[in-house]
């Protein structure tokens, strides 16, 4: 293999240096220590679902597309997938200069690119995913004994102990390992990336909690020198999407000030607000979740709800009953989203319509199906609504924001109009935002761990300049990993080739096709025919 590139998702190098020292990674500290090492730099927003797209594509979401889990068709909302990332991806400009390519467990690749090598889609695809070719999935299953993309369990679920739980972590970490040791060898391939998320999820599900992110890292180590020894790369990279660590101030309640401030207007009913939670499970259970919809309970839920009797109110009661179990059953996920208060979006002038996007949308008369807000009056509403959020202070006299601006100082390309209109950047990420609409504008906060914006890159091997890095971003990784295999960046991307690599120039490479995505094959039947997939 000529470059190995091993993604951990949420790994940064407070975590790395403090694993380091107890001596839980020795095969990631042996490549930290002799190769170069540096923060990278992520995107805003710094969230798995655009940020990965934008390293594997070496440029921001304004040209590929995804700036959250889910992509929206006006008010409307769907989870994203491959078909919503609309730029080349590495292993296509592999593919293009006769590089082959495996890629396993890399969030957001679902459906496959048809490239020379194999795919196994992973995050926010469903499980069992199609996989390229096909037939690999089950052929890998045979080979491993297992694979899946999510635990066996649902999140949430304190029936099963978190001794089980970890487990479940574990197995599936040696999955991703097992999968792409076996694809190696079939393939042979030039490029290799395989991505571990539960480093990242571990931080969410468990807040943080030490014992259970070292159980997590020591067999992601594992499974790294497994990889190593099989593969034996000539050069390693190893990347993040963004770092991970503590919030320490309270949750802020964006469309709750957007409310009082006189933006945003309320309803009952409905689809509610985005959530991954819903989505994450239909996902689990092998479905596509291209979108949810309310059924027969939840709709009777909202209606109620107009009356009076919020699911909110009910589960409440239950819980003060000492009836938490039954609270569960009776007032599920779905329909706590119908019956409570949620954004009006097409009555409101603003919202955040998903925290993970961090920012604010602006409902535009011409661009929104019923935009109230024209055109003539967009820029002033806009500076306006900047000012506003500016001005917010936390109970600590402290502003909320780091940084409120408009969205074109941070995406550029043909799906800006996907963008939010204002970017609002929390104050050193302190504070987690939430988009539900509610009476107080702060609260405890959700998930006390949660993402930050530097990351980690490290390489080593040949070719690699052992000299000084610094500066690095997520979008760099692509246009360096093409110059480490020979490739040419792309003039169409925002990252650069890293000075610890030999630049191989610059092409303009086709523009891609929106319709029919971005699958070369020009020498994937031959490949094929020769591993004895088709006749």
């Amino acid at each position: 293999m000529e470059v190995l590139l091993i993604g951990i998702d949420a790994g940064s190098l407070p975590i790395f240096d403090r694993l380091s020292e107890e001596n839980v990674i020795p095969n990631l500290s042996e490549l930290v220590d002799s190769g170069v090492t540096t923060q990278l730099e992520s995107q805003i927003p710094p969230w798995t679902p655009s940020a990965w797209p934008s390293m594997f594509t070496g440029v921001n979401p304004g040209k590929h597309g995804v700036y959250g889990f889910t992509g929206f068709d006006g008010y409307d909302f769907h989870v994203v997938t491959g078909a919503d990332v609309r730029a080349h991806r590495i292993w296509t400009l592999l593919d293009r200069h006769n590089h082959s390519s495996v890629i396993v467990n890399v969030p957001v690749t679902h459906p496959p690119d048809e490239i020379d090598g194999a795919i196994i889609p992973g995050f926010i695809g469903p499980e069992d995913p199609p996989c390229h070719p096909a037939g690999i999935l089950d052929e890998i299953r045979e080979a491993i004994g297992d694979y899946r993309v999510y635990p066996n369990y649902t999140r949430g679920d304190d029936s099963i102990p978190d001794a089980k739980k970890m487990e479940e972590y574990c197995t599936l970490i040696q999955m991703r390992g097992e999968a792409f040791t076996y694809l190696a060898d079939q393939f042979e391939p030039d490029f290799g990336f395989v991505q571990f998320q539960k480093t990242d999820t571990v931080f969410h599900e468990f807040d943080g909690d030490w014992n259970k992110v070292e159980t997590v890292y020591e067999e992601t180590d594992k499974q790294i020198g497994a990889i190593l020894e099989a593969c034996d790369p000539k050069c390693v990279f190893v990347a993040s999407d963004h770092g991970m660590g503590r919030y320490e101030k309270p949750e802020f309640r964006v469309n709750a000030f957007l409310e009082d401030a006189g933006y945003l207007e309320t309803t009952k009913g409905g689809k509610g607000m985005p959530t991954w939670n819903l989505m994450r499970d239909d996902l689990r259970q092998g479905e596509q979740a291209h979108e949810w919809e309310p059924g027969t309970i939840e709709r009777l839920a909202a209606a109620l709800a107009n009356v009076g009797l919020t699911t909110h109110r009910i589960g409440v009661v239950l819980k003060q009953l000492g009836l938490a179990d039954l609270a569960k059953r009776y007032v599920p996920t779905g329909v706590v989203r119908t019956g409570n208060e949620q954004v009006d979006f097409p009555a409101s002038t603003a919202y955040m319509r998903s925290r993970t996007e961090l920012g604010v949308r602006i409902n535009v008369e011409g661009r929104d199906p019923s935009g109230v807000v024209s055109e003539a009056a967009y820029e002033s509403v806009r500076e306006e609504l900047i000012e506003d959020l500016a001005s917010v202070t936390a109970p600590d006299g402290e502003p909320v924001f780091e940084t409120v601006a408009s969205s074109d100082e941070y995406y550029d390309g043909p799906f800006t109009d996907r963008a939010v209109d204002i970017v609002t950047i929390p104050n050193d990420f302190q504070h987690f935002l939430s988009a539900q609409p509610t009476d107080e504008y702060f609260s405890e906060t959700t998930e006390p761990w949660n993402h930050k914006r530097n990351g980690v890159l490290l390489a080593i091997g040949k070719g690699i300049d052992g000299g000084p890095l610094e500066g690095a971003h997520l979008y760099d990784v692509t246009p360096t990993i093409l110059a480490a295999l020979g490739v040419p960046a792309g003039d169409h991307m925002d990252g650069n080739v890293l000075p610890i690599v030999e630049e191989s120039g610059i092409e303009t490479y086709p523009a891609y096709d929106t319709q029919k995505g971005d699958k070369v094959d020009d020498t994937v039947e031959s490949r094929l025919e020769d591993l004895g997939y088709v006749e």
